[in-house]
C-alpha cells in the first residue's frame, strides 16, 4: 500500500505536468511549422537545443534562456505563422515558472519584446500585423502567475499549520513545567515542612504518615506528568484536585501542622469559571508554597472574593517580607502566566505592618 502524497509533492507534480505541457505545445508547434515566417523555418529549431541547455546545463539560467527563446519565436511569427503565438505563450510560460525572482518580469518582458518586434516588422513590410500575439504572450505569463501564486499560497498553508503545530508543542511543554512545579513541588515543600514539624511535635509517627502520604501522591502525580511527557496527546491529569474547596484543607493544613496560622477566607460565589478557580487554586498552592519556604511567617491569610467585574485573590503573611529585588523564579512565572491567560493582573508587594502580600485579579465569568 503506497503512502499518500504530501501536498508538496502534490504541488510538484502539478508544475511538472504544466512544464511538460508546455514545452510539447512548443514542439508540436515548431515541428508542424513549414512557413510564413520572417526568417528560413529551420532557425526555429534551435529553440530545441537551448531549451535542453537550459534544463539540463545552465539552470541558473533557464529564466533567461527560455524568455530569449520566447523574444526570438514571437518576433519572426507572422499571420500566415499565427499557431507561433502558442510556442511564444509556452515559452513566456516556462520562463515565468522558473524565474527565482519574488516577482519574475523576464518571460513577460521577453515575449513583449517579441510580439512589439513582430508587429513593427508587419507594419514596416506592410503585412497584416498580427496584433493576437499580445494577448497569447499575456495568457502565458498570467498562467504562470496563476500558478506560482497557487504554489506559494500552498508553502504558506503548510508552514502555518507547521507553525500552529511547534506553537501548540511549546505550549504543551509550558503546561507541563507549570504543573510540574505547582504539583510536585508542593508536596515536596509539604514533605520537607511536615519532617520539620514532626521533630519537635508530640507525635512523630503521625509525621510520618502525613511525609508518605505526600509522598505517594507526589509520586503518582509526576507518573501522570510523565506518561504525558511521552504523549503529548495525553490529557494532563493529576490527583489534586482543583477545586477551591480543598484550599483549606489541602494546601492550609501542611502549614497549620508546621506552626503557621493559617486562615481562610472563600466567597461561597467568587464568580469564576473552571479555568479561573483552577489558576486561583494553583496560584494560591504556589503563593503558601512560598510562605513555607521563605517567609518565615506565624500567620498568613488566604482571601478570594467577588469584586466588581472581578474576583480578588490575595495571599499574605506576617514574615519577612518580600525581597528588594524579587527574583521571578519558576514559581512567580507561572502565576504570571496563568494570570496573563486569563487577562487578569497580580502584583507582588509589603504588607502593611510587615510581611509579603500577593494580590491578583482575574476576571469573572461572563453569564
Amino acid at each position: 500500500m503506497s503512502a499518500p502524497i504530501t501536498e508538496t509533492e502534490r504541488v510538484e507534480r502539478v508544475r511538472r505536468v504544466a512544464d511538460g505541457a508546455a514545452a510539447l505545445i512548443v514542439v508540436v508547434v515548431i515541428v508542424t511549422v513549414d512557413g510564413g515566417v520572417s526568417v528560413p523555418t529551420g532557425w526555429l529549431w534551435f529553440v530545441f537545443p537551448a531549451g535542453a541547455a537550459a534544463v539540463a546545463v545552465l539552470r541558473r539560467y533557464r529564466a533567461l534562456i527560455f524568455a530569449a527563446c520566447a523574444a526570438f519565436v514571437a518576433s519572426v511569427s507572422t499571420v500566415e505563422s499565427a499557431q507561433l503565438g502558442l510556442a511564444a505563450a509556452a515559452l513566456v510560460f516556462l520562463s515565468t515558472g522558473s524565474d527565482p525572482a519574488r516577482r519574475p518580469w523576464l518571460g513577460w518582458a521577453g515575449g513583449l519584446a517579441g510580439a512589439a518586434g513582430s508587429f513593427a516588422l508587419a507594419l514596416v513590410q506592410q503585412r497584416g500585423p498580427y496584433e493576437q500575439l499580445f494577448l497569447l504572450v499575456g495568457v502565458g505569463y498570467l498562467l504562470a502567475a496563476l500558478l506560482r501564486s497557487w504554489a506559494r499560497a500552498s508553502a504558506v498553508t503548510r508552514e502555518a499549520a507547521a507553525l500552529r503545530g511547534h506553537t501548540a508543542w511549546l505550549e504543551q511543554r509550558t503546561n507541563l513545567a507549570r504543573e510540574l512545579h505547582d504539583v510536585v513541588g508542593h508536596h515536596v515543600t509539604a514533605m520537607v515542612v511536615q519532617a520539620e514539624a514532626g521533630q519537635l511535635g508530640p507525635d512523630p509517627a503521625a509525621a510520618l504518615r502525613r511525609i508518605a502520604d505526600s509522598g505517594r501522591t507526589a509520586l503518582r502525580d509526576l507518573d501522570t506528568l510523565v506518561v504525558h511527557l511521552r504523549d503529548p496527546g495525553a490529557e494532563i491529569s493529576v490527583s489534586q484536585p482543583p477545586r477551591l474547596s480543598d484550599i483549606d484543607e489541602l494546601l492550609a493544613q501542611p502549614l497549620r501542622q508546621s506552626g503557621v496560622a493559617v486562615n481562610v477566607r472563600l466567597d461561597a460565589e467568587p464568580g469564576l469559571d473552571e479555568a479561573g478557580a483552577l489558576a486561583a487554586y494553583r496560584i494560591t498552592q504556589e503563593a503558601l508554597t512560598n510562605v513555607a519556604r521563605h517567609a518565615g511567617a506565624t500567620a498568613a491569610w488566604v482571601e478570594l472574593v467577588r469584586v466588581g467585574a472581578g474576583a480578588r485573590l490575595r495571599v499574605s503573611d506576617d514574615g519577612i517580607g518580600p525581597p528588594r529585588a524579587p527574583v521571578r523564579g519558576s514559581g512567580l512565572l507561572g502565576i504570571a502566566e496563568r494570570v496573563s491567560s486569563l487577562g487578569g493582573s497580580w502584583g507582588l508587594h509589603p504588607r502593611p505592618g510587615g510581611g509579603t502580600l500577593l494580590e491578583v485579579c482575574l476576571p469573572v465569568a461572563r453569564p
